[in-house]
This record gives structure tokens, C-alpha cells and sequence, in this order.
């Protein structure tokens, strides 16, 4: 059974009353791997909606996201902030497996323009707490002799270099893979310096990871310590 099939064949099973469909994620692309899983977003009329799900459909690994139109902008608005929507980019670039009343057309027309016009820009208060994260990680591992530590840390930075330099790069972010792939487009290179730094931690050498950290975050306006200040809440 071909991804197309399992997937209308899943929403049929669970939801023979839905309002719209999505299959979304890598499998209806090149980089689709042997364990790709089927990304179903569900729009329903009500209850049981919102709700996550993770299932099994013959071969296929299945992640299901069922909504109503209220939740589906609920969530939306939310990730936004965080600047990463799977949820978004799922109806963005998915496929629309079903539509009954228009609603799937509607989402999928929002979710094209919101991604198109890019995650809102950080503030100079986000910047700089992202700045400071840092440095000091950076200053931690040139503090450590634990090999151990180093692996952590080094792996911390690496994450969080990254995601800055998304971030500056006016990108959406992303998570695991997603990370890669964003860097791949936004900051072509980014990823294998990171990744040629974190091996070189790994080996005992911490000056080439420090220098590409140092790289981007120089594109933030540098390393911050002194002088960084957050009030607390009461």
C-alpha cells in the first residue's frame, strides 16, 4: 500500500465524518527514508478534536494531528511565536487528501501565505538571551576537561548555534533533521562547520567548534556576559 492509499485509508477508518485532510511530512518527497512515517492532519467538525495520535496502518508508522478549524488557528498562532510549525508547514506543503466543504482549501491557502511571509522577527530582548545561552556554553567548555562534558556541551552549542543562525537568517525554525535541512537553505555550510567542530570536540580540539560559534554569533552582536540582566518574576 502506497503512502497516498494508507493515508486516505487511515482517515476513512478514524474519522469517516472529517471535514478536511493533510498528508504532510517528508514522505511525499525525495528525502522520504524506509522509516518515514505518515504525517495526517484531520480537521473535524468537533469532538474528539484537538487530540495527537500515534498508530500503526499496515507497514506505515502513522502521526496523526485532528483539529477543528478553531484549534487548527489556536495552534498556529501559538507556534508561530516559536517561530517552528510542523502543523503549519504540513497543510503549507502537504497534500490535501479530502475536502468536503472548502475548509481544507481555506487552510491550506492560509498556511501557504503564513510561511511564505517567514516567522516574526526575535526581539533584541530574545537575541540577546540566546547571546548570553551561549556564551556560556562556550565558556564551559573551555572550562572542561571531562571528555564526557564536552560531548554534552559541545552538542548544546551546536543546537543552539543553529538555531540562532536561523533565527538571523529571518528562517523558521526546526528541530532535528528539520534543523539541518533549514540550515541547508539559510546558512549553506553552517551545518558541516558545526558538524566538522562537534567531531573535533570529540577528539580533544575545541578551537574549531568555538570559532564557527563565534562566527555567527558575531552576526548577533557577539558574545554577551557582562552586563546581561532579566528581572525575575515575583
Amino acid at each position: 500500500m502506497d503512502a497516498i492509499e494508507a493515508a486516505h485509508a487511515v482517515v476513512d477508518g478514524q474519522h469517516p465524518n472529517a471535514r478536511a485532510a493533510f498528508l504532510g511530512g517528508s514522505v511525499l518527497t525525495s528525502r522520504r527514508t524506509a522509516t518515514s512515517d505518515l504525517d495526517i492532519v484531520v480537521l473535524l467538525h468537533g469532538a474528539p478534536a484537538p487530540y495527537r495520535e500515534s498508530l500503526q496502518h499496515a507497514e506505515w508508522p502513522v502521526e496523526m494531528f485532528v483539529h477543528t478549524s478553531e484549534t487548527w488557528h489556536a495552534y498556529v498562532e501559538r507556534e508561530l511565536h516559536r517561530r517552528r510549525s510542523p502543523l503549519l508547514w504540513m497543510c503549507a506543503d502537504g497534500l490535501l487528501l479530502l475536502d468536503t466543504d472548502g475548509l481544507g482549501a481555506r487552510i491550506a491557502a492560509e498556511a501557504r501565505k503564513l510561511t511564505a511571509a517567514g516567522p516574526p522577527p526575535l526581539s533584541a530582548e530574545e537575541i540577546d538571551d540566546r547571546r548570553y545561552a551561549i556564551t556560556d556554553l562556550l565558556d564551559d567548555l573551555a572550562g572542561s576537561g571531562d571528555r564526557n562534558e564536552r560531548l554534552f556541551i559541545a552538542t548544546e552549542l551546536v543546537r543552539r548555534t543553529g538555531e540562532l543562525a536561523l533565527a538571523i537568517g529571518g528562517s523558521w525554525g526546526g528541530g532535528g533533521k528539520w534543523l539541518a535541512r533549514r540550515l541547508g537553505t539559510t546558512a549553506p555550510g553552517l551545518g558541516t562547520h558545526l558538524r566538522h567542530g562537534l567531531q573535533e570536540v570529540l577528539g580533544g580540539r575545541v578551537e574549531p567548534l568555538v570559532t564557527v560559534v563565534d562566527e555567527v554569533l558575531e552576526q548577533a552582536g557577539g558574545r554577551l556576559w557582562v552586563g546581561y540582566k532579566r528581572a525575575g518574576t515575583p
